[in-house]
Order: C-alpha cells, then sequence, then structure tokens
C-alpha cells in the first residue's frame, strides 16, 4: 500500500536558508493524502482536526510505503515541525518507508517540479496545479510584507482564500499520483533505490561548520571591499563608486584611456593586466575590479543562514541532480563549486585559516577577497574526536573513457601507474609507470614521458586529458587553459616548432579554412590556434579506439532512434528506443535516458533537455562525443556510488559527495587512516 502526500507549511525562516532550517522553524497546516489509488482527503491541522484513522493506521505499518514530491522537505518537516504530531516524527526517522516522484524524474532526465513534469508528460494541468496556486502559496505560507496590517494570513483572515488553497493542495497529491504512473523505473529500483536512502541520511547528517571561521573570513572580505572601494574612488577622482559597479567603470576607461573594453570578465582582465604598456594606474583598476568581482563572502553567508542549533548544514545534496549523468548536486552552500585554491594558498592552507580567524589577513595576502574565497571549505570542519577523510577517484574518468572504448595501451599505463615499487626517501611512492598526464603529453609529441617536465609540459597534458576526451577541439582546449591558467601563446612559442609536419598542414589548413568560413578563432593568434588543434590532432593519433567510438556511438544512437524496439550493441554500451525514450545502458547496469529523440535529416541527433544555460526546457542537440561524455561521467558516478555502502560499513560516516570524491567522517584513531579506507 502507499500513502501519497503532501504538506503546505508555514515558516517564518525563508525556504533559501535551507531544507532543514526552514523545516526546524515550520508549522504544519495542511496534510492532503490519499491511499492507493483511493479518493484524496485534505486534513486541516489549523482547524484543530485529529489525524484521520486511515493515516494513523498508514503510518503504524512499516509496509506502506509514504510517497511525497521532494521528500526530503516533507520528511524534514514530518521530523522537525514545531506542530508535528510524534507518530509522524517516528514516520520521518523511517527512511526506508519513502519515496519520491521528485527524484523518479530526476533519476530519468527530467526536471524535478511537478508542474514541469506535468505539461512535458501531458498531464492536464487543471488538474496538476491551480493558476493561482503560486498566489496562495505566497499569501499563506510566507510572512506577509512589514507594511501589511496582518502579519500573516490564515484562514480565518482570508476564509475564501483557504479554501482554494485547499483544493490547490488537492490537486497537488492528485497530479503526483499521475507523474508517478506515467515515468518509468529504470533507474529507480534495487541499488539506487537503496543509495537514494543513503543519500537521505547523508543528508540528515550534514557538516559540522566553524562558525567563527565563517563570520570572520565575512568580517575579512567586507574590510577588504571598503579598502577596495575606497582605492577605486581615488583612482578614479570620484566619477566610480565601486569596482563592481560595471558599466561607469567601463566608461571611465574609455575616457581616461582610451581603452575599449569588450566587457569585465576575468578572463578578459586577466590578458589585458599583463599588457605592459598599459599605465600603472588602469592596471591597478583592473586589478581592483578583479578582486572587487569575487564571490568571497556568498558561501560563508550561505552556510551561516543553513545551519542548525548544532552548528552542522544539513541537505547540501540532490540526488541525480545533475541532467542525465546522475550525479549529486549542491543545494544552498552548493559544495560542488567551491573556488578552487590558487597554489600559494594551497602551500599555508592552515596558515590561512588562521590569519583569517584573527583578523589579520591583510597584512599577510595582497588579495584579501581571493584568500577568503579560496578557503571557504575549510569552514568545513570535524567534530571533536573526528577527523575527515577523503576518498578521490583519481583520473576516474580518464580511465572510464580507456576502459569504456578499448584503449589498451592506456589501460596498461593505468596499471603501470597504480603499481607501486617502493618509496623513496621522503616516503613518496615510486611507481611503475608515469603519470598519466606526462602520457598524454609524451603520446602527443611522441618522445619519452621521463622526458616530460612537472610544470607546463605536465599541465598541457593534463589540459589534453581533460579538454580533448570528448570530441572538443580548439574551444575546448582554450576553455580548460583559461582554468588552469595556461598562457596559451606562450605555449604555442614553446611547442610549435616541434609539432610533426603533417600534423603541421593539416592545423594550418584548418585555421585557413575557419578564417574563411569566418568562424570563431576565439582571439588567438594563428600560431596558437594552429598548435591548439595540432594537440587536438595528436591527441586523437594517439587514441584511436576512443576517437572511433565517437562515431561508432553517434551512428548507433541514430540507428536506435530510428528502429524503435530494436537493442543495438555499441562496445560497452547497449543502445535502445521505447517509445518516446532513447536509452544507453551503461556496463553498471544505469542508463543514459533521453526523451523524445529525434533525428534530422542532416543527420543531427537532438532531444527533449534543460538547457544549461536558459535553464528551460527544450529541444536539445547532441553529438557522439557528448554522448560519450555524459557516459564516462555517469559511470564514474556509478563506480563511486557502488562503493558508498561498503565505506559506510567500514565506519566512516559520508557527509558529502563532490564530483569524484567521497568526504567522510572517522573516529580520531590510528586505525581510521587512509591505508584503511582504501
Amino acid at each position: 500500500m502507499i500513502l501519497w502526500g503532501d504538506l503546505e507549511t508555514y515558516s517564518a525562516v525563508p525556504l533559501k536558508n535551507g531544507t532543514y532550517a526552514y523545516a526546524a522553524a515550520a508549522e504544519i497546516m495542511l496534510f492532503t493524502w490519499a491511499l492507493d489509488d483511493g479518493p484524496v482527503s485534505c486534513w486541516d491541522l489549523t482547524a484543530g482536526e485529529r489525524m484521520p484513522d486511515p493515516i494513523v493506521e498508514a503510518l503504524l505499518d512499516d509496509d506502506v510505503l509514504l510517497n511525497f514530491q521532494n521528500s526530503m522537505f516533507d520528511r524534514s518537516v514530518f521530523r522537525l515541525a514545531r506542530n508535528s504530531p510524534p507518530l509522524m516524527r517516528e514516520a520521518g526517522a523511517n527512511i526506508d518507508r519513502w519515496r519520491d516522484t521528485m527524484v523518479k524524474a530526476l533519476a530519468h532526465s527530467l526536471p524535478g517540479g511537478l508542474d514541469k513534469t506535468c505539461t512535458i508528460l501531458n498531464i492536464d494541468e487543471g488538474s496538476s496545479k491551480l493558476k493561482e496556486g503560486k498566489g496562495l502559496v505566497q499569501l499563506f505560507c510566507k510572512p506577509r510584507a512589514k507594511n501589511v496590517k496582518i502579519d500573516r494570513a490564515t484562514s480565518w483572515t482570508h476564509p475564501i482564500d483557504w479554501q482554494r488553497f485547499k483544493a490547490y493542495a488537492i490537486n497537488d497529491v492528485a497530479a503526483m499520483r499521475a507523474v508517478d504512473d506515467k515515468l518509468p523505473v529504470w533507474n529507480y529500483k534495487g541499488s539506487e533505490l537503496a543509495l537514494w536512502h543513503l543519500d537521505q541520511r547523508i543528508n540528515d547528517r550534514g557538516v559540522l561548520i566553524d562558525t567563527d571561521f565563517a563570520r570572520a573570513a565575512i568580517a575579512a572580505a567586507e574590510k577588504a571591499k571598503a579598502d577596495l572601494s575606497r582605492r577605486t574612488i581615488d583612482l578614479t577622482n570620484g566619477e566610480v563608486q565601486k569596482a563592481t559597479q560595471r558599466d561607469q567603470l567601463l566608461i571611465h576607461i574609455l575616457q581616461e584611456y582610451g581603452v575599449d573594453l569588450p566587457n569585465l570578465q576575468a578572463s578578459t582582465l586577466e590578458r589585458r593586466i599583463q599588457d605592459p604598456d598599459l599605465p600603472w594606474a588602469l592596471r591597478e583598476l583592473l586589478d581592483i575590479r578583479l578582486q572587487a568581482s569575487m564571490g568571497s563572502t556568498s558561501k560563508y553567508k550561505a552556510m551561516l543562514k543553513a545551519v542548525n542549533d548544532d552548528d552542522r548544514c544539513r541537505g547540501l545534496l540532490q540526488f541525480d541532480g545533475a541532467n542525465r549523468t546522475r550525479r549529486w548536486a549542491g543545494r544552498t552552500v552548493q559544495p560542488q563549486n567551491m573556488f578552487r585554491p590558487p597554489k600559494y594558498i594551497k602551500q599555508q592552507w592552515e596558515f590561512a585559516i588562521e590569519a583569517i580567524k584573527l583578523g589579520c589577513a591583510d597584512l599577510f595576502f595582497p588579495n584579501v577577497m581571493e584568500a577568503t574565497a579560496a578557503t571557504a571549505r575549510g569552514a568545513i570542519i570535524a567534530p571533536k574526536g573526528r577527523k575527515l577523510v577523503v576518498a578521490d577517484l583519481s583520473n576516474i574518468e580518464g580511465r572510464d573513457q580507456a576502459w569504456l572504448a578499448g584503449e589498451k595501451w592506456k589501460l596498461q599505463a593505468f596499471r603501470d601507474y597504480d603499481t607501486i615499487t617502493g618509496h623513496n626517501a621522503k616516503g613518496e611512492p615510486i611507481r611503475l609507470g608515469p603519470d598519466l598526464y606526462k602520457v598524454a603529453y609524451a603520446k602527443s609529441f611522441r618522445m619519452d614521458p621521463a622526458d616530460v617536465d612537472d610544470g607546463d609540459q605536465r599541465q598541457v597534458g593534463k589540459v589534453q586529458e581533460l579538454a580533448l576526451g570528448y570530441e572538443g577541439g580548439v574551444g575546448a582546449f582554450l576553455t580548460f587553459s583559461l582554468v588552469y591558467n595556461i598562457d596559451l601563446e606562450g605555449m604555442a612559442e614553446e611547442a610549435y616548432n616541434y609539432i610533426p609536419d603533417d600534423v603541421l598542414a593539416d592545423a594550418q589548413g584548418f585555421h585557413g579554412w575557419t578564417v574563411k568560413k569566418r568562424r570563431s578563432t576565439f582571439g588567438l593568434s594563428e600560431r596558437a590556434f594552429v598548435t591548439c588543434d595540432a594537440f587536438k590532432r595528436l591527441w586523437r593519433l594517439a587514441h584511436p579506439r576512443i576517437s572511433s567510438l565517437w562515431s561508432d556511438l553517434k551512428e548507433d544512437v541514430i540507428r536506435a532512434i530510428n528502429n524503435p524496439g530494436s537493442t543495438i550493441r555499441c562496445r560497452a554500451f547497449l543502445v535502445r528506443r521505447d517509445g518516446a525514450w532513447l536509452r544507453i545502458r551503461l556496463p553498471s547496469g544505469q542508463c543514459l535516458c533521453y526523451p523524445s529523440p529525434q533525428v534530422s535529416d542532416s543527420g543531427q541527433i537532438s532531444y527533449m533537455g534543460v538547457n544549461q544555460y536558459t535553464r528551460q526546457w527544450t529541444r536539445v542537440n547532441t553529438y557522439g562525443g557528448k554522448l560519450f561524455e555524459n557516459a564516462c561521467q555517469s559511470l564514474a558516478r556509478d563506480v563511486m556510488a557502488a562503493n558508498m555502502p561498503a565505506i559506510e560499513a567500514a565506519g566512516y560516516q559520508i557527509v558529502l559527495t563532490v564530483h569524484d570524491e567521497v568526504i567522510t567522517e572517522a573516529p580520531d584513531s590510528p586505525e581510521f587512516n587512509v591505508a584503511h579506507l582504501s
């Protein structure tokens, strides 16, 4: 039996502060419910009604499943709301009983919102969301504006609106059942369902926050921001009050220095600052803009808003939140997009945190905004008597690529690198084979990996591995070069003369074609563009199995779309279209899902999905390399996820997962160390 349910709640704490912070201050107003396919009813707690007997019986029976939309919210309210009955608190703690239509939709590449899912699945809008529903939520579920006489709308103050609000809540449950009935279950059963239950325990556990450090970092950044504003006023003679005033700053730079900047993006400013012909005052102004535009305090402020009374932040993960790949997405604090610390911060990590806590960061760091942004992850700490232990899947996507494509030489290179033959005098491992980033560079230039240096050459190899494995070209290489601070013009000067003649000729021909067709050269010189394109060609020559899989996957997906019901094997994948769904089955047994696939007359593959820029549900084009990227990232997620229950069983309590890392809390004792975890 299934108890379908939906709660309508009031809380003075904004939901953007986090589900758990909201729930702890919440009051349950309505509980709409239905058993199996029975009629939907509404329990009005504000009217003093006792809990209906069918709900009592369902909650007492552990065999009855509890199916809610975005159930982490409802389950948290069950457990934490001020007026939640004891029976509901107990049911909220019994995670294994819960099911979630939102997670089920996300697992199959659909949006999580109930209204959007209803529209996509052609479930009548009239039976899913009353048009006035959002307005009624605003009216009854949130504190009213300060200039309104009645500080809270209730059934007593707005009786007619209240009845419409109850009808709206009933429609939500009916829509939820209709959605659940139409959704597939490929990625929402067995081990995946058990994994989601573990995810809910992880979200309930949360992470401990060093609130003193968070407050100190905010104070340091605010002080630095005020100093930057004063310097901006001095350098512009008062024409610009803050470096974050984009339009005023662009106008001043043009009028005062005759420099017409296209924008004030970090990549643009970083390139211009290196120009020795710029006046020192303009370079100073551009540097101030770079510092001022850093979001140095947003993470800390989100942490302080979300912490519960025990200083733990909860609900930071969304299971299956990343489109198609089913990776975890971040919520509230967004731990997946923490600022990447520069090398100088990494080298003095503890010192930087201590300086910020003591309020003297400006004495040691010229860029306090960068220092506070870079150390945000330092606010996540272990409680007394425990320690944080992190497990990271090393170069997991590179391993996925080689294994899925059958790139045998590279698989052997990984095995050699992973084989430790001893340790040097510093205690560092001596490996049978070289690091794979050096191997990538060496393969491209047909040289011995031992001759690849640890600096720029290895870094170029790293960018090759990250940018080129999914059919990327010059644009992808440029994107990753910016992330890893590679000077492409300088790189081209060093590498150009070492490019094999045949590859160089092809790259030069491609540059000429690009210019002739008036396509973008990304602002690169001809030499830099040709060098990047040559790297692409050299990488592909060194990886024939991976490169050929891009086209194989594209052709087999086209065949599957055009031949519904046929299962097509593409190396490690099984590709099949059933009705409105294209599936690519991974070796893990899970599936990549693409709703409403199409192939145009020109052979362009597309499907319905969320546009990563507009966030709108629309038709999205794809290609062989992108399909392979989805597969590799999804399989990497499955490799990590398959081990998470074993990590917990070994005594490590998982508190976060970020990309390909698992962050755990363990007892601070010798037996709980990295060797034990591995």
